[in-house]
């Protein structure tokens, strides 16, 4: 059974960093995209970075553009999302999500075949 695990998850002050860590099992991690979402209860779903499989592809929307870095290193089977310059507003549950692929990566959820659970972020002004 594929299993896919964020942690890192804390609360930080405004202006603060944090990092995510991804670990995924039993798939082979080469040949999917990771991306990372985050959401609040009831709202929707929006991707904040994304990586191909073999790393050479990232990308971020404007929101998350130049504070939030994606990386990933398929010998451990795992991605990171590192973060700065966080603010209340990326207060969010944040997943990691795995999706086949063979080049590049899509920030649309609907692209992902594996989610983990799910880690809190909470920024504090």
């Amino acid at each position: 059974q594929v299993k896919v695990v964020e942690s890192g998850g804390s609360s930080v002050q405004t202006g603060g960093s944090l990092t995510l860590s991804c670990t995924t099992s039993k798939l082979r991690f080469d040949r999917y995209q990771m991306g990372w979402f985050r959401k609040v209860e009831g709202g929707p779903r929006e991707g904040v970075a994304c990586i191909g499989p073999t790393g050479d592809f990232t990308s971020y929307p404007d929101s998350t553009r130049g504070r939030f870095t994606v990386s990933r290193d398929n010998a451990r089977n795992t991605t990171t999302l590192q973060m700065t310059n966080l603010n209340p507003e990326d207060t969010r549950t944040y997943y990691c999500a795995a999706g086949r692929r063979s080049v590049g990566c899509s920030r649309h959820h609907i692209e992902y075949n594996y989610w983990g659970q799910g880690t809190q972020v909470t920024v504090s002004s």
